[in-house]
């Protein structure tokens, strides 16, 4: 059996051992970067943490907007710059660095990278998306996730899908025929699923076809799962579950932050009227505690952090991602007369 079943297999008699009460604490978090611990199953409570450019994860007090204390961590260029370094290499040695920045502060999953197409010119998250191309999108974010990964830290690929504007991000409603949306939106995902294996997909607050991408069967459990082959688990963006009850058997296993116990008591209503079935619970909570399960080790890790070479490694990084324009012939400034067709 390989590492694969023998995780899934120790999930599953875990789960089995668990009670209809517990089962559903596991399906939000604990906090707001915190999963759920269950001490007399042996599942500790993990850390997932923000900012795909170097760790964030604050002192005391979390808050949505960032603005309490954070440890230090190398601030690596973002994403939208490393794009430009066409460098699959680079971004495995940055994937690297952030993953050792993540043992050191004993976080698990660190949530990114991003690799939504650049669509709008007003997204928000324009910063943290790659490119307009989802192949280089796809590959880069391959090699990043995989460096993150070779440090016992999962990445959290996000946010999936068609998260492209700010305008109604939390409940616009994107429509998009299927060839677009996979030749386009999903290619670069489809890529990093494929060649990386992410612990983690993060779905977003959007619509796709009027469907919540947290409630969207085709997307994650169709697609995602018996299309591409993940094998991980799909946690919600924050704040972004729109129905708990009815995710749960369109493969969301994870509500992120806590729900405050709110949607716990709707999924375990559900449970014991028939609503839910409890076999669609436990194949979620199972993917749950395998995350667990994997990311565990880091919390009782230590290891020493030469930060002089990973700033090092930013600014060399930030140099590759230069891109400098030649004004041959004094073509610049246009004239404002001037007609010109932009392609590509």
């Amino acid at each position: 059996m390989d590492q694969k079943g023998k995780l899934s297999e120790q999930a599953v008699q875990i789960v089995e051992k668990m009670s209809l009460k517990e089962k559903v604490s596991f399906c939000s978090g604990k906090n707001f970067w915190y999963l759920n611990s269950l001490d007399r199953l042996g599942l500790p409570s993990i850390m997932i943490a923000d900012r795909p450019h170097g760790p964030l994860k604050q002192v005391s007090q979390s808050d949505h907007l960032m603005n309490k204390a954070s440890m230090p961590a190398t601030f690596f260029p973002n994403v939208s710059a490393l794009a430009k370094s066409w460098n699959i290499e680079l971004m495995h040695e940055v994937g690297v660095a952030l993953g050792k920045e993540c043992v050191k502060e004993n976080v698990s999953v660190l949530r990114g990278p991003s690799i939504n197409i650049k669509r709008h010119a007003f997204c928000g998250r324009n910063f943290e998306y790659f490119s307009e191309d989802p192949v280089l999108t796809g590959e880069l974010a391959a090699g990043l996730i995989q460096g993150i990964q070779s440090q016992g830290v999962g990445a959290s690929l996000r946010h999936y899908a068609v998260n492209n504007q700010e305008q109604g991000r939390m409940f616009v409603d994107v429509i998009v025929d299927e060839r677009t949306l996979r030749e386009i939106y999903l290619k670069g995902f489809e890529i990093a699923v494929k060649k990386s294996q992410p612990w983690a997909v993060m779905s977003t607050y959007n619509q796709v076809n009027s469907v919540y991408c947290g409630e969207d069967v085709f997307l994650l459990n169709q697609i995602l799962r018996k299309e591409w082959g993940f094998q991980g688990l799909v946690v919600s963006d924050w704040g972004a579950t729109n129905d708990r009850v009815k995710s749960i058997p369109a493969g969301l296993d994870l509500e992120m932050p806590s729900s405050g116990g709110l949607n716990d008591r709707l999924v375990l209503k559900a449970v014991k009227s028939g609503a839910l079935q409890e076999s669609d619970l436990d194949a979620v909570i199972r993917r749950n505690v395998e995350l667990i399960i994997k990311g565990a080790p880091v919390i009782h890790r230590e290891i020493e952090l030469n930060q002089a070479l990973h700033h090092s490694l930013a600014k060399r990084a930030a140099g590759e991602s230069v891109v400098l324009l030649k004004n041959k012939d004094n073509q610049l400034p246009l004239k404002p007369s001037a007609k010109i067709a932009v392609i590509g």
